[in-house]
Formats: structure tokens, sequence, C-alpha cells
């Protein structure tokens, strides 16, 4: 991590592409496992987290919540997800449709994070060369 506040978002989108590249394996994990009897699917909560830690401050700017974030804070957290009963015969509740789509969703939302990261250091650059 860089301790400076130049690189404030690119140290909160990092935290986010970590969270999102768990989740993807997470949902990989519970597809593997679509025929495990009794296995409950996992799912990881990064947005409740940074929903916390940034605040919910009406009248304060992104960039002062961003400034001000606790990165120590910052990290998803893997739960089992009990809440999603099965009507299976196995007891599992991975619904592999349901799981792929979560799984393509999270693709593009790291896809976006990482090139969030990119455009950020292209601006920095930029911002150094002149």
């Amino acid at each position: 991590m860089f301790s400076t506040n130049v690189y404030s978002y690119i140290n909160v989108l990092n935290k986010a592409a970590d969270a999102s590249w768990l989740r993807e394996e997470t949902i990989m994990n519970n597809l593997a496992n679509v025929n495990t009897p009794g296995y409950k699917r996992k799912d990881v909560d990064f947005q409740s987290v940074l929903r916390t830690e940034l605040g919910n401050m009406k009248y304060t700017t992104l960039d002062s919540k961003v400034e001000h974030a606790d990165l120590n804070r910052l990290k998803a957290s893997t739960y089992v997800d009990s809440a999603n009963y099965s009507y299976r015969v196995d007891k599992s509740n991975v619904d592999v449709d349901n799981e792929n789509v979560e799984l393509a969703s999270e693709k593009i939302r790291y896809d976006a994070l990482t090139d969030s990261m990119t455009q950020e250091f292209a601006r920095l650059k930029m911002a150094m060369q002149k």
C-alpha cells in the first residue's frame, strides 16, 4: 500500500478488486460443489464493509471520504448463505444458473475495477509529465 493520499482511490479500488477476485473464487468453489450433498453456498460481502467505512454522510465529498477511509478495515468477508433454502433432495442450496449469472457479473465488476485503476495511474502519469 502507498502511504500518500495521491493513491487513495487506487488503494480503495485495489481492495475492491481483491474482494471481487475472492468472490469469483468463492462462486467457482460453489459450482465445483454443486453435487456435494448438504453443501451450503458461500458468498463474499464487501459492499457493506465499503459502505460502512466510507459512510453515508450526505454533505461530505467522496474525495474526503476516501481520504479518511481506514484501509485496514476494508476486508471482504466470506459467509455461508444459510438463508438461501434448498428444495433439493440432497440439501445443497447451489443453483447452477444463479451461480453462473453471479460469476459473469463479478467478472464484469473485476474488469471494471482493474480498468479504473489503469485509468487512475494514467491520470497520475499525465499529471507528472506536465
